[in-house]
């Protein structure tokens, strides 16, 4: 079975929890389709990066899905394209906040996903999870993460699929809010994430 790495981060920004990391300790080892090798990531600008390529170069794998945090959407969010940009509102779990620049002065304004996101996006819907399409992973690590993995794939000439999907927050998160802004559950996160994890292993 082909082997998917999937990324995760910690808490940041004051939160208890993340929905990417809480995700990733659902996931089983086998999946039936795919193999799933998971990997809990510092939000850093620094670090993340790093600790990634490195674990792309150790485990060589088919496949890599990245996840993060994205408050206040209501939606799975495939990916479309990482920016060479970085600006933070606040402060990665380093205390490093970037007031705007390039990720990479040298580098080109963008990379796009290499996964087959609008396949994915409409897996993920035919589970019964809302999910959509982006074309902003941001400006904070999340983004930097995607453009750099990108940027070392493309480096290093290997063709592997490779991306980001952001999440929600979880209803835990969200009632801790006076803003009350949009959730949802992990059970749906989850059925979403195996829906588009099955939906890139057949295209693999």
């Amino acid at each position: 079975m082909p082997l998917i790495l999937i990324s995760c981060f910690d808490p940041f920004g004051g939160e208890p929890t993340n929905p990417s990391m809480e995700l990733c300790e659902r996931l089983p080892r086998e999946l039936g389709f795919a193999t799933v090798e998971t990997l809990l990531l510092p939000t850093s600008f620094a670090r993340a990066p790093k600790a990634l390529l490195a674990a792309v170069d150790r485990l060589g794998p088919n496949a890599v899905l990245c996840l993060g945090q994205a408050g206040g959407r209501a939606a799975l969010s495939l990916e479309k394209i990482g920016i060479n940009w970085m600006q933070g509102r606040i402060a990665d779990n380093d205390g490093f906040q970037p007031a705007g620049g390039p990720i990479d002065p040298d580098g080109p304004a963008a990379y796009f996903s290499t996964l087959p996101v609008e396949a994915m996006v409409q897996a993920v819907r035919q589970a019964g999870v809302p999910a959509e399409l982006s074309f902003s992973a941001g400006a904070f690590v999340c983004n930097c993460l995607l453009y750099s993995l990108l940027q070392g794939l493309a480096a290093s000439s290997l063709a592997l699929p490779a991306g980001f999907l952001h999440l929600p927050f979880t209803p835990a998160q969200a009632a801790a809010k006076p803003s009350a802004p949009p959730s949802m559950a992990l059970a749906d996160m989850e059925r979403g994430l195996r829906a588009a994890l099955a939906c890139l292993t057949g295209r693999l």
